[in-house]
C-alpha cells in the first residue's frame, strides 16, 4: 500500500538508526507514520509503502517499509522545512526571512546559488556556504537510501553504507557492488549480489569469486564456528553459493587467492598436510593467544609446598580433598596457565575456593572471570566472592565513538594489562577466540592464569575451539577430574549427566526428587505437558515462581522448537490484559512482566543501574543477557530490567535483538544455570540431537530435570556421539610455537 502526504511534525526520531514516529497530513486525515526514515523533516512530501498496524496503546500506525522523499513546493511547506532543524543557526525567523526573499524559489537558490543568501539579513557568505553544504548532504544522503531501498537493503544499513563511502556511494556501488562485503559488516553477499545482477555484472566475475570466497570463510565462522576451512572444502562452498563449476575457473581463483593473500585478507596455510584458507583476522587472533599463553607458561614460579595450607582450608572448611583435587590445586597455583577441568559435581568450585584462599595469604590480587553474566553470577555466589564478566573486567573503551562488534576496543589491553596477579576464568568451553584474544592481552606476562571448564560442553557458539584446543595441544598442564565429589543422597541430576556422558541410560525410574522422565507420544502431547510442569504442577510442587523454571528446547522450529513454546507459554502466565500496553514485532508480542533475552552482543545500548542512592551509567548489552521487561513506554519502547539490575531501554527497530525467553535452545544456556530445567525430547537431525547436547542441557540444571517425550528418542540421544568438525588453528599453533620454544631452549643448551 502506498501513501503520500506532508509532514506535519516530528514526533520522535533517532539519529542514530533513522527510527521515526511522524504525522503527516494526506488528503485531509491525519496519519502516524513509524519506521526508519532518516532526516525526515517537516515541510517535506513523503511517498510511503508499507501496511497500517494497529498498536494496543496507541491506535492505528502505518508502518513504512520504503519510501520516496519530495521537496516542499509550496511557501508554507519550506518554511517549516528549513524552521525544522535542517540547518544548524537557521531558526523559524531566518527561515521566514528566506523565504519571503525568495518564495518558492527558495531550494534551487540554497542548492544552486546559495551566496544570494548573504542578502538576507544575518546570514553571511560562510553560513551561505554551510546552508548549501547541509542541504546537499542530506539530499545525497536521502537519495543513497532511496536508490539502495530498491535492492532490498534496509534503511538503517543504507545510512551505515552512506556514513562510510559519502558521495561516492553510487560510484562504488555501480563499479563494484561487492566491495560492501568485505567494507562492511552486516551486508550479506546476497544483498551485493542482486545489486550486480542489477547492473549486468557477469556470473563469473573476479570481483563476484572474491566477494564470495571472503563471504564464504566469514560465514563457516559466524554459523559453524570454524576460523578456517581446508581448500577444498571452501571451493565446494564456493561452488555452490556462486553456481560455478570451478574446474572452469581454477586459474581465477588462483588468482583472486594471490590477491586476497597479498592485501592481507586470507592466509593459506597446511594443516596436517591438508592445504587450508583462513581469514587473517582469525589467523592473527589465534597465533596471538598461543604466543601469550606459552609465554605465560614459561614464567617461571617459585614452587610452593601446598600441603599444610590446603589441611588447613580443609579443616576451615570441613572438608576433605581427593589427592586429584590436592593436585589440581598445586598446579594451578605453581603453573604460569593451568587448566581444569570435570563435570558436574567433580569439585571444581571447591578447588577454586581453596586456590582463592591460598592466594590470599600470600597477598595475591586475583580476579575472578565468566563469559557471561550468568556465569558470573554464579561463580560469585558459590565461592564467595566478588566475579565479573570478561567484557565488564576488561572494560569496553568507547572514548573511540561507536564500534562494530567485530572491533572491540577496552581500557584494559596490552598496553594497560589489568593489574591482577592471577585471573582465574569459569566456563571457559564458552569462550571463542576474539574474547580469548582480548583476555590475554590484556594480561602481563607474570599474571597466573587459570582456567576452568568442562571440556564435554558445547563448544562456544563464537569462532573457535578454545579450551579443547589448548588441553588437547598438550602444550599447557591440564587436571583433569573425574571422581564424583558432590551427590545428595537420592539426587540423580549429576548421576544421569555423567551416565550421559559415558553413553549410558541415564536412571529414570521416577523414585528421585530430581530427575524425573514424563513419556508422551508425539509432539502436540509433549507440548502440553510440557505447559502443565511450567505453569502449575512444578510451581505447586517446589513452591516457586513459573518464571523459575526454563525450557530448555534442542531447536528453535516445530511444535516443541523455542518459538512456539515461547508463545504458549505466555498466553498461560502472562496473557494480554485490558488496557495493558504491547509492542508487536512479526509473530512476537512483548508485554510487560515477559522474561525476555538479548540474542547479539550491542556496544552501543546504553543502561542505567541504580546501587543504594547512586545511579550508574553505562553501555553494551551481550548476547544471553535475561531479563523482564519492566515498561512499555508511550513510543512504543521496550524497558527491560537485567538479572544484574541494568535497565536498558529497546526502540521498536532494535527489539529484533530480544526473543521471548520463557523457552531457550540449549546452546543459548551454556554457562547458566537454572532451578528447575524442562526439555522436550524429540526427533529430528542427528547432526544436531546428540549426546553432548543432551549433557550440556542436563547440567544446567540446579534443583530439577525434567524429560518430557520418546524413550526411543532419549536412546537414540544418548547413543548419537556424533561431534561436528570444527575446524580452529590454536591446537596447531601451540604445538608449533612449543617445539620452536623447546628447539631453540635445546640449542642454547
Amino acid at each position: 500500500m502506498v501513501i503520500k502526504g506532508n509532514v506535519v511534525s516530528i514526533i520522535f526520531q533517532n539519529k542514530d538508526n533513522g527510527y521515526t514516529v511522524a504525522k503527516i497530513e494526506s488528503n485531509g486525515e491525519k496519519i502516524t507514520l513509524v519506521g526508519k526514515i532518516p532526516s525526515l523533516f517537516e515541510g517535506q512530501t513523503i511517498l510511503a509503502q508499507g501496511h497500517f498496524i494497529t498498536n494496543s496503546k496507541w491506535g492505528e500506525q502505518f508502518n513504512v517499509e520504503s519510501f520516496e522523499i519530495e521537496q516542499p513546493n509550496s511557501r508554507e511547506a519550506i518554511e517549516k522545512y528549513l524552521s525544522s532543524g535542517l540547518i544548524a543557526g537557521v531558526g523559524p525567523a531566518t527561515a521566514k526571512k528566506i523565504v519571503d526573499k525568495f518564495g518558492t524559489d527558495t531550494l534551487d537558490v540554497i542548492e544552486f546559488n546559495p551566496l544570494k543568501l548573504t542578502s538576507i539579513s544575518g546570514v553571511s557568505a560562510k553560513k551561505a556556504a554551510e546552508i548549501n553544504s547541509a542541504f546537499l548532504n542530506l539530499r545525497r544522503m536521502q537519495d543513497v537510501v532511496m536508490f539502495l531501498q530498491e535492492y532490498n537493503i534496509s534503511v538503517n544499513m543504507a545510512v551505515k553504507i552512506f556514513n562510510i563511502y559519502g558521495d561516492d556511494t553510487k560510484n562504488i556501488l555501480q563499479t563494484n557492488p561487492y566491495k560492501l562485503v568485505e567494507d562492511i559488516r552486516g551486508v550479506g553477499f546476497k544483498s551485493a549480489d542482486k545489486i550486480a545482477v542489477s547492473l549486468g555484472i557477469q556470473k563469473d566475475s573476479t570481483f563476484r569469486i572474491r566477494a564470495g570466497l571472503v563471504y564464504a570463510l566469514n560465514e563457516t565462522s559466524e554459523k559453524s564456528g570454524n576460523t578456517y576451512l581446508p581448500k577444498e572444502e571452501l571451493i565446494q562452498n564456493l561452488s555452490k553459493l556462486l553456481d560455478l563449476n570451478f574446474d572452469d575457473y581454477q586459474e581465477q581463483l588462483s588468482q583472486v587467492l594471490k590477491e586476497l593473500t597479498f592485501e592481507g585478507l586470507i592466509k593459506e596455510m597446511k594443516v596436517e598436510d591438508v592445504d587450508c584458507v583462513m581469514l587473517l583476522h582469525y589467523y592473527l587472533l589465534e597465533q596471538h593467544i598461543a604466543n601469550k599463553l606459552l609465554m605465560m607458561s614459561a614464567n617461571l614460579l617459585p614452587m610452593l609446598d601446598l600441603e599444610d595450607e590446603i589441611q588447613h582450608f580443609q579443616q576451615i572448611n570441613n572438608v576433605e580433598l581427593h589427592q586429584d583435587q590436592k593436585n589440581a590445586v598445586i598446579n594451578a597455583i605453581n603453573n604460569g596457565v593451568s587448566v581444569i577441568t570435570g563435570g558436574p559435581g567433580t569439585g571444581k568450585t571447591t578447588i577454586i575456593k581453596c586456590i582463592l584462599n591460598i592466594l590470599k595469604n600470600h597477598k595475591q590480587v586475583v580476579t575472578l572471570l565468566a563469559p557471561t553474566g550468568r556465569a558470573a553470577k554464579r561463580m560469585s555466589e558459590s565461592c564467595e566472592a566478588d566475579a565479573s564478566t570478561i567484557h565488564r573486567a576488561l572494560m569496553l573503551d568507547f572514548g573511540h565513538g561507536r564500534m562494530e562488534t567485530n572491533h572491540e576496543r577496552f581500557i584494559y589491553n596490552e598496553r594497560n594489562p589489568l593489574p591482577s596477579d592471577v585471573v582465574i576464568v569459569d566456563e571457559v568451553s564458552m569462550v571463542d577466540v576474539q574474547l580469548m584474544y582480548n583476555l590475554v592481552s590484556a594480561l602481563k606476562p607474570t599474571t597466573r592464569l587459570i582456567l576452568v571448564g568442562d571440556k564435554n560442553q558445547l563448544p562456544s557458539v563464537g569462532a573457535g575451539n578454545v579450551l579443547a584446543d589448548i588441553i588437547s595441544s598438550g602444550s599447557i598442564p591440564v587436571s583433569s577430574l573425574t571422581k564424583i565429589y558432590r551427590q545428595a543422597d537420592k539426587s540423580l541430576i549429576i548421576y544421569n549427566a555423567h551416565a550421559i556422558n559415558n553413553g549410558e541410560m541415564p536412571k529414570i525410574d521416577n523414585t528421585s526428587h530430581d530427575f524425573f522422565f514424563e513419556k508422551c507420544s508425539n509432539s502436540d502431547e509433549i507440548l502440553r505437558r510440557i505447559l502443565d510442569m511450567q505453569s502449575v504442577r512444578i510451581p505447586r510442587f517446589l513452591n516457586i515462581e513459573p518464571q523459575k523454571i526454563q525450557v530448555l528446547a534442542p531447536l528453535k522450529a516445530g511444535v516443541c522448537g523455542v518459538d512456539n513454546i515461547n508463545n504458549q507459554i505466555q498466553k498461560i502466565i502472562n496473557p494480554k490484559k485490558p488496557n495493558q500496553p504491547e509492542v508487536i514485532l512479526g509473530d512476537v508480542i512483548f508485554r510487560k512482566g515477559d522474561k525476555v533475552m538479548q540474542t547479539q552482543n550491542n556496544y552501543n545500548l546504553e543502561w542505567k543501574r541504580f546501587d543504594g542512592g547512586r545511579v550508574e551509567y553505562g553501555e553494551a548489552v551481550f548476547n544471553g543477557d535475561i531479563g523482564f521487561i519492566s515498561d512499555v513506554t508511550e513510543a512504543g519502547a521496550v524497558e527491560v530490567t537485567f538479572e544484574d539490575g541494568r535497565i536498558a531501554t529497546y526502540l521498536k527497530t532494535d527489539l529484533g535483538q530480544l526473543s521471548l525467553s520463557y523457552a531457550i535452545t540449549i546452546h543459548k544456556s551454556q554457562g547458566s544455570e537454572f532451578d528447575v530445567v524442562i526439555m522436550p525430547v524429540i526427533g529430528g537431525a542427528s547432526s544436531i540431537l546428540t549426546r553432548n547436547l543432551l549433557y550440556t542441557g542436563v547440567t544446567r540444571a540446579k534443583k530439577m530435570v525434567v524429560l518430557v517425550g520418546q524413550y526411543f528418542h532419549l536412546k537414540l540421544m544418548v547413543n548419537n556421539d556424533y561431534t561436528a568438525t570444527r575446524y580452529s588453528a590454536l591446537k596447531l599453533f601451540l604445538i608449533q610455537q612449543n617445539e620452536k620454544a623447546e628447539k631453540l631452549l635445546n640449542e642454547q643448551n
